[in-house]
């Protein structure tokens, strides 16, 4: 049976965070791309905090692999879009509460807007079953 490999090449520099340089995902593999989740809480509100955001994203990350029957072993991607500067250590806390040393690869990008005035953080999952 195949599996899914992460690695990081040789030829590159060591990555500069908890992610993979590369994820190899077999054909034979389901794949399952999420929409971005925010940050809002049980009720769907909305903190201006930035880290409560992230928080809450983690969480609604959490609720949403579980819904589908997925862990972290799934996620091969993650795709990052923040508002604001990430607090890297508050947000690496979350980040190995949710991945234990099986890092999907990654993008962060800094903009200027979310979809919504007062979203801060956007993470967007793209995940393979085998």
């Amino acid at each position: 049976m195949q599996k899914i490999v992460r690695r990081n090449s040789e030829f590159l520099p060591e990555p500069v965070g908890n992610y993979s340089h590369v994820t190899r995902i077999p054909k034979e593999a389901d794949l399952i791309v999420t929409s971005g989740q925010v940050g809002t809480d049980e009720n769907g509100n909305i903190s201006d905090d930035f880290n409560t955001q992230v928080k809450y994203c983690f969480s609604n990350i959490d609720k949403l692999l579980k819904s589908e029957n997925l862990s972290e072993e799934n996620v091969v991607k993650v795709n990052i879009w923040a508002t604001e500067e990430i607090d890297w250590d508050f947000f690496y806390g979350k980040w190995g509460e949710l991945f234990d040393k099986t890092y999907p690869s990654m993008t962060v990008a800094y903009i200027s807007k979310l979809g919504l005035p007062n979203l801060k953080i956007e993470i967007e999952l793209w995940c393979a079953i085998i």
